[in-house]
């Protein structure tokens, strides 16, 4: 989890903001950043069959949501290497590629004094350097395990997708006593429901994996950014 300043947090109002997709459209950030990696040779063909074959050994009775908590191309890198790398990767990369509508949208819900609160389930470092840049409030964002400073290609609970997305929400809501049924949400993909049911405004943007015809559905509004 990362946090950045306490702007805003005396608002009872805060807007919800997914990252992957939705503030930063198209290709997921890890997935490009494993490209980065890979040119860099950081990465290769034995960490590619080594999630490969985890994926063979725990498909299909597993659902796909387990396989989001293992990051094993990352497994037994040293933190002091790849964190940098992923920081100036976001920077240089990721930070030019954020909607222009997503950062109008921003400006309003920060004219309008609400909190802004990123929760996305991609990796800290990838998104620090936005949620800087943006100004948000708050940023949720996975958190990868390490001993004695390497990762172990686990992440550390509560994963930011799905339900554990709705767990930190709540958690937050206590600490804070927001208003849900008067804030915001903005996400893409089903990991998204449970943030987007909790609020009062939920908009689901830039649709994947079926969320068009949920958001039809459910008469929640629907957007391109």
């Amino acid at each position: 989890m990362v946090r950045t300043d306490q702007r805003g947090l005396s608002s009872s109002i805060a807007a919800f903001f997914d990252v992957d997709n939705t503030i930063l459209p198209g290709e997921a950030s890890e997935v490009r950043f494993f490209r980065r990696l890979w040119r860099l040779g950081i990465v290769g063909w034995p960490e590619a069959r080594t999630s490969v074959a985890w994926l063979m050994r725990h498909l299909p009775t597993l659902s796909l949501h387990p396989l989001r908590e293992r990051k094993l191309y990352l497994a037994g890198k040293p933190s002091q290497v790849i964190q940098p790398l992923g920081e100036e990767f976001c920077r240089d990369e990721l930070c030019p590629r954020v909607s222009p509508v997503a950062m109008r949208m921003l400006d309003e819900h920060r004219r309008a004094g609400h909190a802004i609160i990123f929760v996305t389930g991609s990796i800290d470092f990838l998104i620090a350097p936005i949620a800087d840049a943006l100004r948000a409030d708050r940023c949720f964002a996975s958190r990868l395990e390490q001993r004695n400073g390497l990762y172990t290609g686990f992440l550390v609970p509560p994963l930011p997708y799905g339900e554990g997305k709705r767990q930190l929400i709540d958690r937050l809501t206590h600490e804070l006593t927001l208003d849900l049924s008067q804030c915001y949400a903005y996400g893409d993909s089903p990991g998204d429901l449970g943030l987007l049911r909790a609020v009062g405004h939920p908009t689901v943007v830039n649709p994947i994996r079926g969320m068009a015809s949920i958001a039809r559905r459910m008469n929640w509004p629907l957007v391109k950014w």
